[in-house]
């Protein structure tokens, strides 16, 4: 956002001085030299339009740099071992499809949606509002969360928040030799730390 209205000032700045003096006065003013000819607020005048015009570049600059930064989320596709004929996200005479085989559900009423462990949160491919959850402290495994509301997509700490829901349905995946993936019965103790507040750190 803050990117984009710093490349949305520079452009406005720029075509702004280009419009109303163009292009050829610019150059005078990029390299101090005032002509006495071009002269209509007189010097401060120019001096002031000279200011404006670097402020606006450097932010049209601080923009662009800011925008090259922004990389696209790409919600992650794997190979699931199990197919059902009605999964999550599937519509049954027009009524979406929330859980599936193999989900067990969680009503939360809202409550937040806790990292079990530090990892990593993906927006995932398929499913009713499905995110997944991967930890290098448990690799062989994967975790997915479905009905989520404001997925927090990226790194994130044991205990932070992952989002929120009425409804989760929640999913242990184990990785097979292949680089498939196959549901295995859900752990409690991974779906306890996600609904609970992990306890405070004590200070040494």
């Amino acid at each position: 956002m803050t990117s984009t209205l710093a490349t949305a000032f520079g452009f406005s700045s720029a075509l702004l001085l280009i419009g109303q003096f163009g292009w050829r006065p610019l150059y005078p003013w990029a390299r101090g030299q005032f002509s006495p000819q071009f002269s209509p607020l007189g010097k401060r005048s120019l001096e002031l339009g000279r200011l404006a015009l670097s402020l606006g570049l450097g932010m049209l600059l601080l923009g662009l740099a800011g925008c090259s930064r922004l990389t696209p989320m790409v919600p992650r596709q794997i190979v699931l071992k199990q197919a059902w004929e009605i999964e999550s996200g599937d519509r049954v005479a027009g009524q979406l499809v929330t859980g599936s085989l193999g989900d067990i559900s969680i009503r939360l009423q809202g409550a937040r949606l806790r990292a079990p462990f530090t990892g990593q949160v993906e927006l995932a491919a398929k499913g009713f509002n499905c995110i997944y959850f991967s930890s290098p402290e448990v690799p062989a495994y994967l975790f997915r969360y479905c009905g989520v509301s404001h997925p927090q997509v990226g790194p994130v700490e044991a205990g932070a928040v992952m989002g929120r829901g009425r409804y989760i349905h929640f999913a242990t995946l184990r990785r097979q030799p292949d680089g498939s993936w196959a549901m295995v019965e859900p752990s409690d103790r991974v779906l306890e730390r996600s609904l609970n507040r992990p306890p405070p750190r004590l200070p040494f």
